[in-house]
This record gives C-alpha cells, sequence and structure tokens, in this order.
C-alpha cells in the first residue's frame, strides 16, 4: 500500500514530461530540468528547491498545483523532496528560547498561532517528541514554513531555516 504519490511535470499545467514519486528523493535532477507544475494524489510532501532537502521548502497536501510559480511561490526547480509519513496518536514538541535545547522551555501538544506571545525568543532551538509538525517564520502561520519530524534541532540551521525566528507552530494532520 503506498501511502502517497506525487507528481512532477516540467510544463504548466500538468503538461511535458513527468515523473512519479512515492517516497523521499534526495536529488530528482536526474528524472526532470524543470518542475512546473504538481499533482500530489495521495500523502503529504515537502518539497525542496535544492538536492538533499536543502533551500526553501514548501508543503504540498493532496491537490492539484497548475502553476508552480503563481500557486505555491516556488522560483526555482524542485530538486528534492519528503514524503510526510501518516502519524496516528498524540503531538509533543518542546521550544527552548537558546540553542542547545536550553534556556526557558515551552511544551506545545496543539498549534500555536503566535510562539512570541508565549515564549520570548532568543536563539530557538526544539525537541520534537511526537508527530510531525509545521514551523512557520510568522505568527499565524504565514511566511517560510519548515518540516520538523521526530528529533532535536539544536539549532536553527538544524531544520533549514536562515535565522531562529520562530512564529507559529502547526501539526500535521492532513495526510
Amino acid at each position: 500500500m503506498t501511502m502517497g504519490k506525487i507528481i512532477f511535470y516540467e510544463d504548466r499545467n500538468f503538461q511535458g514530461h513527468s515523473h512519479e514519486c512515492s517516497s523521499d528523493s534526495a536529488d530528482l535532477h536526474s528524472y526532470f530540468t524543470r518542475s512546473n507544475s504538481i499533482r500530489v494524489e495521495s500523502g503529504c510532501f515537502m518539497v525542496y528547491e535544492r538536492v538533499n532537502y536543502m533551500g526553501n521548502q514548501y508543503y504540498l497536501r493532496k491537490g492539484e498545483y497548475a502553476d508552480n510559480q503563481r500557486m505555491i511561490g516556488i522560483i526555482e526547480c524542485i530538486r528534492s523532496c519528503r514524503l510526510i509519513p501518516l502519524h496516528r496518536g498524540s503531538y509533543r514538541l518542546r521550544l527552548y528560547d537558546h540553542a542547545d535545547l536550553a534556556g526557558q522551555m515551552l511544551e506545545l501538544v496543539e498549534d500555536c498561532p503566535n510562539v512570541q506571545e508565549r515564549l520570548r525568543t532568543a536563539d530557538i532551538s526544539c525537541n520534537v517528541m511526537d508527530g510531525h509538525w509545521l514551523m512557520y517564520e510568522q505568527p499565524n502561520y504565514k511566511g517560510r514554513a519548515y518540516y520538523l519530524r521526530p528529533g532535536e534541532y539544536r539549532r536553527y540551521s538544524d531544520w533549514g531555516g536562515a535565522s531562529p525566528r520562530v512564529g507559529s507552530l502547526r501539526r500535521i494532520l492532513d495526510n
């Protein structure tokens, strides 16, 4: 049974050469040179503008994205993708206001639309104990999003961030 299926198309409106993927792929470059539309047939994925899950990342759930630049904001080509596994059970994440899981701690089990209201941030680090989360740079789930799977993120660079700014967090519930 396939948990997820994503199809990348070279041209807008699902035209041109396509490549189908059902798992993590660290380097999609050999399958296509550009991706201007995407169809997610099942599951949820993070897609990245660079190989090895680096660069800007975008969360995609089941649906059709006929024009990546207009609909998602992707400027460059997709170079890697990660399937977000289905999670059943509780969600738990600990945020710290200093690097290396130090300082004041805030534990979350629900979505948090404004982290700054609950934790004065300096150089955020976090530990995801349960579930899969999206971290946004701005409050109210706006700005760049970063995928957090279970594990420790001792510095913002561990989740691919360009700065320690954390505005909001949301559980990934819809796969």
